[in-house]
């Protein structure tokens, strides 16, 4: 992992750390979350809120909730396609 990208590793862990101690789960991130409690209508306030903290990112929630369920967070050499397993 080159330098540039270990602050930007370290904030999505401590996300995730927060996300797990509201959700109980350990790896999708608050932004995720988000994203997911506003589609099923239990949270309609956070998912703003956080957009608009990440408001150069366009739909940031929603891609990140993307980003988790297409696995990109994961290193490189950890990615493999689903019938290789």
């Amino acid at each position: 992992m080159s330098w540039p990208s270990r602050p930007k590793a370290f904030l999505v862990g401590f996300d995730q750390w927060i996300a797990a101690i509201l959700t109980g789960w350990p790896d999708a991130t608050l932004s995720a979350w988000a994203w997911a409690w506003e589609r099923d209508g239990k949270c309609r306030w956070l998912r703003p809120v956080i957009d608009a903290m990440f408001f150069w990112d366009k739909d940031h929630c929603r891609e990140s909730y993307r980003n988790e369920l297409e696995g990109n967070q994961l290193p490189p050499e950890l990615k493999v396609p689903l019938d290789d397993l």
